[in-house]
């Protein structure tokens, strides 16, 4: 007998979700290296959306980058950018889901990250899709539960259609666009959330059909992402209402068949939806705790964690990334910028005075993050990273034994960035 959503508003509710012991036992090998004396090593791999990534500005073309990264670090904080590649999925056991919006605010320290263990998933079907499309998609949501296990519970038609525009940002290049009815779009979700106690929403929106020129270029794994930036714009005004996880999949029609297809593009090209991946980030995304809901620091994650975060050189101007990079601690994480993963955009850790460490590729980042959990300087696995000792020239009045105050130049005080080529 086959497996059926049901409708929404079935009193079944959730219990709250068990708290851990910090992040720390996040780490799959953390059991395997008994006893140790550090704490876990938590990155941060963000590849903005919607403004063409070299990597990560297709079809999941970031997550081998992620796996890299999760086998070397004991956890790994990321986005759906990163993580999702339509029909295709990879669960890493370390490595959190956490929507763009809501990895800005605990980049901020405004809000902490909580992991569970699974989330009540409710799914909400654009009233604009049609009848043959939402049933495809019901049967995707019916096929995670039955062969993978995942907590989807409910679904939700909105009460009217989305209206999904997309377009380019003629400033700058980058996909960016509108919810006509955004106001359907969060009525959907608080009926799944108020009356069906759901923590975690994936939504599926019907996009308008790409004109084939934009799509063509996207296919060969050129350009820019048109659907991406609006997609964006669905989770966060589904996080920003609710502060639950949230991520979208969009529906189009299945194009035709191309010889030229870009392998980077070709996980949206094996199936007629983008869901499968969705489910699977949303069943165990962390939940987030603000401020008001209590301590940050009771078996949460947050700011103060992190100790690398890796992002695109030229997009280096987001919210989290400024937040994580003006930290007010001495230990702050490192900023690693990947020269290689060209976005539109001209956000240089120079251009807004962050201090970083530039790297050529993924291999060197994932190799810095081995070398800065090991507590080793990365320069010094460079045949001429390291150079004689500076002294510390400290000036001293004559009538005291203490340091004498002195101005600092400008050059001392603006961050710097460090090359590693």
């Amino acid at each position: 007998m086959p497996l059926h959503l049901a409708r929404p508003f079935l009193p079944a509710r959730l219990p709250p979700p068990q708290r851990r012991a910090r992040a720390h036992s996040i780490s799959p090998s953390a059991d395997a290296r008994s006893p140790s004396f550090r704490r876990p090593y938590t990155s941060v791999l963000v590849v903005p959306t919607g403004v063409g990534a070299a990597v990560g500005g297709f079809a999941g073309d970031a997550l081998p980058v992620a796996r890299a990264l999760a086998a070397v670090a004991d956890c790994v904080i990321s986005h759906p950018n990163v993580l999702n590649a339509a029909m295709l999925y990879w669960p890493m056991p370390n490595t959190l889901y956490v929507e763009g919006y809501a990895l800005d605010r605990f980049a901020e320290g405004a809000w902490a990250l909580q992991p569970v263990h699974q989330n009540k998933v409710g799914l909400v079907l654009d009233a604009g899709i049609e009848e043959e499309l939402r049933l495809r998609h019901l049967q995707v949501a019916d096929a995670a539960r039955a062969s993978l296990g995942l907590p989807v519970v409910e679904y939700i038609v909105t009460d009217a259609p989305l209206e999904i525009k997309m377009w380019f940002d003629p400033n700058c290049g980058k996909s960016t666009g509108s919810v006509g009815n955004s106001g359907s779009l969060l009525r959907a979700v608080g009926a799944l959330v108020n009356h069906s106690g759901v923590n975690a929403v994936a939504v599926v929106a019907r996009f308008p059909d790409d004109d084939p020129e934009d799509s063509d270029c996207y296919r060969e794994g050129k350009g820019v992402d048109l659907l991406a930036g609006v997609e964006a714009i669905i989770s966060h005004l589904i996080v920003k209402e609710f502060k639950i996880p949230a991520a979208h999949a969009p529906v189009v029609l299945p194009p035709p068949l191309s010889p030229s297809l870009s392998p980077r593009s070709a996980a949206e090209e094996i199936g007629y939806t983008f869901l499968p991946c969705v489910l699977a980030g949303l069943s165990s995304a962390p939940q987030y705790v603000t401020r008001r809901q209590g301590l940050l620091e009771n078996g949460c994650i947050v700011a103060s964690d992190i100790d690398s975060v890796i992002i695109p050189k030229d997009a280096c101007g987001g919210d989290g990334t400024l937040a994580f990079a003006r930290i007010a601690r001495k230990n702050k994480p490192l900023i690693i910028a990947v020269q290689e993963n060209e976005t539109v955009l001209d956000d240089t850790p120079e251009k807004f005075s962050v201090e970083a460490l530039n790297v050529q590729n993924y291999w060197e980042a994932v190799g810095v993050v081995a070398a800065h959990k090991a507590g080793i300087n990365p320069n010094a696995l460079r045949r001429h990273g390291v150079d004689h000792l500076k002294r510390h020239e400290q000036l001293y009045s004559a009538r005291s034994s203490g340091p004498r105050p002195y101005a600092s130049s400008p050059m001392q005080d603006k961050a710097y960035v460090h090359q590693l080529v």
